[in-house]
């Protein structure tokens, strides 16, 4: 046994000693501070991760099977699917046609001579041009289209208008006509002037004139049907809900009319007993609306929600359908869920009866 030198202290001999016994290597941390070399660092036992088993966790009871279904590629259409009038639902990445005689629209691309869909939605074919119209998406201008927004910013000869659209779309001081139905070139003192003809927060009626490179739309109101709108409820709902046809202004037979935008927004109003040509379409009717008036109005907004609800495309049969199979209810009744269901049941069933 070693002896232990002079002076030290118990503990500090024990170190002493238990020092000259370990393997000296530079790079290790010193067991003592008298020192200068250091000892390895112990290597960590490896810890024993736990089971898990089923029984434990329930108590002996064994847990149930769970089915995984792993995704699957759909089958490509057939060509021949697109010549009849049946539509097919697509999601992205489904091969609609590896017929080499389509030409690809809207929701459409080409890959290895196969016409491929970008977008989940409907399949259309018009002659030779194959396009998916999406199930759910912002609106998409078109040239002739009719549209309800609402004014955000007055710019330099020009308006910007929300339409429901990826952009802004811009309504310009020389699309519009003046108070008077006059057509001529604006001045300096027209623009001056462009918020006494419409400013932030009014609603308007309006036509794409055009569609800009990036997407945007141009709107013009040239015509005496267009202008601001005045008296009425705002509705929104999906552009792919609301019917093309060939006229959106609509007086319905139980006292209001309607817009039926292609953007997805529908106004409701009180049909006027006369139209001032004169004023241009910028004058507002801030009259009291009776209340007969404003039930029909009501009635009309809750139906359109029904049918939305049902995914019933809008038009102006379903809708009147749909208000007359609402009369033996109340108003606030038409939104319950039972009443609904029965309310768009029979109107789509007249529907049907309708087309024959």
């Amino acid at each position: 046994m070693a002896a232990v030198p002079l002076g030290f202290h118990r503990s500090e001999a024990r170190e002493a000693l238990r020092c000259q016994e370990q393997t000296w290597l530079p790079s290790h941390r010193p067991c003592c501070p008298h020192s200068r070399w250091r000892r390895p660092r112990p290597q960590a036992r490896p810890r024993q991760q736990p089971t898990w088993r089923a029984e434990d966790a329930c108590d002996g009871a064994k847990m149930a099977a769970v089915t995984m279904r792993l995704p699957a590629a759909r089958a490509p259409l057939d060509s021949s699917a697109l010549r009849g009038g049946e539509k097919h639902l697509v999601a992205p990445g489904d091969t609609i046609t590896t017929d080499t005689g389509y030409m690809r629209g809207h929701g459409t691309y080409v890959e290895d001579d196969k016409l491929i869909a970008s977008v989940a939605g409907v399949v259309e074919r018009v002659n030779k041009l194959v396009c998916v119209r999406a199930l759910k998406a912002r609106y998409n201008g078109e040239i002739g289209d009719i549209v309800v927004g609402r004014i955000t910013e007055v710019q330099q000869k020009r308006w910007k208008v929300e339409t429901n659209s990826r952009l802004d779309s811009v309504l310009l001081l020389s699309s519009i006509n003046l108070p008077g139905g006059e057509l001529r070139r604006k001045s300096a003192e027209d623009e001056l002037a462009m918020r006494d003809y419409l400013q932030e927060g009014d609603l308007i009626s309006a036509e794409v004139q055009s569609i800009f490179s990036d997407g945007a739309v141009s709107l013009h109101t040239r015509s005496l049907k267009y202008g601001k709108l005045a008296q009425g409820v705002l509705v929104q709902v999906s552009p792919s809900l609301v019917k093309r046809q060939k006229t959106h202004f609509h007086d319905l037979p139980c006292g209001a009319s309607v817009i039926l935008g292609n953007n997805g927004f529908i106004w409701i109003y009180p049909t006027p007993e006369q139209k001032d040509d004169d004023a241009g379409g910028y004058t507002a009717n801030l009259e009291p609306v009776p209340l007969s008036d404003r039930e029909v109005i009501s009635r009309l907004r809750n139906c359109i929600m029904a049918l939305v609800t049902h995914k019933i495309m809008l038009f102006d049969t379903s809708i009147l359908y749909c208000y007359e199979a609402s009369l033996p209810h109340q108003i606030k009744d038409i939104l319950k869920p039972e009443v609904t269901e029965e309310i768009v049941l029979e109107a789509r069933q007249r529907l049907l009866d309708s087309e024959g």
